[in-house]
């Protein structure tokens, strides 16, 4: 080992294994730590032990291992995990994965700074998820509405539109009058989606609202593993520092869980399920819990994280341990996008088991949670008359089941349906929800209150007709 600058650097390079080096004869160095790695060339990368075992320390090299040799690489241990600044400085600013601005501005500098692993909350100091993020997309905000301090997931298929979808939320997001901010990891994206969610995002991030972090499927495999740890450190900041509501965008996280499954075949560990680390439930949640919000703090942060399914199996590893750990889901239907559905939610797929603290009298709409329900319950009907329909033809069905088709159409149509980069208001997304259900008979609105029907029902006893 070689001294130099008041540091000790380390140049017994063991090996170089994909983005990983392995050094020997270490003292001292403890596991998440970072290092700053030194080429003959001069240039300095960044890494993170992994491992270590006795003299051994495992690190995974940021920028990865392309153009290093083990006979000209030094490393120098910082002591410390990887800290980055925080502060509203992240605001207005298009940085990559590691936090290095893209913006053509100068590096991101602030009076503090944070582990980008994130501090341990004591579950006592939580307080409850509660009122609503409103996306102005109304298959959202009117059947699985988002509630501040919640984590749902938004499960796609490959070919969907859901990184559309996840910009569209991104850029119209609101917590009503509350200070808001929106951080936007995107990980593993080619240049024309990266080019494609920075254009749409502009207007934002000029407004000062947003934090936007890129990785593209070409930079190293372990950035993209950094990526939503920085923006979850970001958005903690701005939330409980800052009194901020925080809404985490994070796409795609099957892309992560393909690069954590890279590192860990690097290091040789014992795989799992479809060859995923044993650790990926325990590594997923630990992103997934730096969502909430803290008593006696004004802030709140809000996780949507964006997966899409291999082969459309909801059985994945990487959707499967999610939904374990999420409060619902959204999930996105080949059939409606097939159909010209945007954005194709299959709303009897989709559930937000949190919607009760964010939506209701006080917080959004008094009728809001009644006419959800009743929504729901009469596409579970439409749906069952679908079937009846392609067994016995439409002309076996019941002038009600008929109704409930039509039901069905209109929510497509009115609700469902709607022009990208459309944000629409939560007043209009519940009155074209009323729209729909005027479509059924008013006998058949057994879940709401004659106070609500005496309001805003337009239909009629028998059906549809006005």
């Amino acid at each position: 080992m070689i001294t130099g600058l008041g540091k000790v650097e380390f140049s017994d390079v063991r090996a170089l294994r994909g983005p990983l080096l392995v050094v020997r004869d270490v003292a001292g160095v403890g596991w998440d730590e970072s290092a700053l790695i030194r080429l003959d060339s001069g240039e300095v990368r960044h890494g993170l032990v992994l491992e270590v075992d006795r003299d051994l320390a495992v690190v995974q090299v940021l920028e990865g291992t392309d153009g290093m040799r083990p006979d000209g690489t030094r490393v120098v241990f910082a002591g410390e995990p990887i800290h980055i600044p925080v502060g509203p400085g992240w605001l207005g600013r298009v940085c990559n994965g590691r936090g290095e601005p893209m913006d053509g501005g100068p590096p991101v500098l602030a009076d503090r700074r944070a582990p980008v692993s994130g501090f341990p909350l004591n579950p006592s100091h939580r307080d409850p998820p509660a009122e609503p993020v409103l996306t102005g997309i109304s298959a959202i905000d009117a059947l699985t509405t988002i509630v501040r301090g919640q984590k749902l997931p938004v499960f796609s298929l490959a070919g969907l539109p859901h990184l559309e979808l996840a910009t569209q939320v991104a850029a119209q997001a609101t917590a009503g009058d509350a200070p808001f901010a929106v951080v936007f990891a995107g990980m593993g994206l080619t240049h024309t989606d990266a080019a494609t969610v920075r254009d749409a995002l502009e207007e934002r991030s000029t407004a000062g609202s947003l934090v936007l972090l890129i990785n593209t499927a070409d930079d190293p495999v372990v950035e993209r593993i950094l990526t939503p740890r920085l923006a979850l450190t970001v958005a903690e900041d701005l939330a409980f520092e800052s009194g901020r509501h925080v809404l985490v965008v994070m796409a795609d996280m099957t892309a992560y869980a393909e690069a954590l499954r890279e590192v860990s075949a690097a290091r040789g560990e014992i795989p799992g399920r479809r060859a995923y680390p044993g650790y990926l439930y325990s590594d997923l949640a630990s992103l997934y819990e730096r969502c909430g919000r803290i008593r006696n703090r004004e802030g709140s942060v809000t996780v949507l994280p964006v997966l899409t399914m291999p082969g459309g199996d909801i059985t994945h590893p990487v959707p499967d341990l999610t939904g374990y750990i999420t409060e619902g889901q959204i999930v996105l239907s080949a059939d409606l996008h097939a159909a010209g559905i945007y954005p194709p939610v299959d709303a009897l797929s989709s559930l937000s088991r949190l919607m009760r603290k964010g939506a209701g009298p006080g917080r959004t709409r008094e009728d809001h949670l009644d006419v959800a329900a009743q929504t729901m319950a009469a596409l579970a009907r439409a749906r069952q008359a679908g079937e009846l329909v392609e067994l016995m033809g439409e002309d076996a069905l019941s002038a009600t089941d008929r109704a409930y088709l039509e039901f069905a159409r209109v929510v497509q149509r009115r609700l469902f349906d709607q022009r990208r980069g459309e944000a629409r208001s939560l007043n209009g997304t519940l009155e074209r929800v009323w729209e729909a259900l005027s479509a059924l008979p008013r006998r058949e609105l057994t879940m709401l209150p004659e106070t609500f029907l005496d309001r805003w029902f337009r239909g009629s006893e028998r059906g549809g007709e006005s």
